[in-house]
């Protein structure tokens, strides 16, 4: 995957998230659909293959969801959730989506990196059909996009 600011990003396959549900679900995220195949869901390691996060990605037209965004305690305040952020919007144009949307109760943090809040409602159908915004989890969670070049 391109762009991840030094980090290495590995394709997880269906049958090896597990790992990834469990830290989800430690972080209180959303965890229900892991095992369907349509999510595209990444690691990411450090250079000297220490494991950094994850991250998600639905592909819905030309909509994407970011989604499952974590990076993993010991390296928190690094900057590596702004890398695995770039390396995901670059994933999305590579597969021809406009924009991507995410949830999140962090709003601030994706403000900086260029995401603008919007109402629910203004997510495209798809999208908001997507578990993660169909997740309780999540009902309080504020909807944002970021327009893709």
């Amino acid at each position: 995957m391109p762009g991840t600011g030094g980090l290495l990003a590995t394709p997880l396959a269906t049958w090896e998230r597990d790992g990834l549900k469990a830290a989800l679900r430690r972080a209180g995220l959303p965890c229900e659909d892991m095992e369907q195949s349509g999510p595209l869901f990444w690691r990411f390691d450090t250079d000297d293959d220490i494991p950094a996060g994850f991250a998600g990605l639905e592909v819905h037209g030309p909509d994407a969801l970011l989604r499952s965004l974590m990076t993993l305690p010991p390296r928190r305040g690094a900057g590596i959730g702004r890398a695995i952020v770039v390396a995901i919007e670059q994933e999305a144009r590579l597969r021809g989506c406009d924009a991507i949307y995410l949830l999140t109760p962090e709003p601030d943090y994706f403000a900086r990196a260029g995401y603008a809040a919007l109402s629910r409602d203004a997510v495209p159908e798809a999208i908001r059909a997507s578990s993660q915004f169909q997740s309780p989890i999540c009902a309080a969670a504020a909807a944002m996009i970021k327009e893709l070049d």
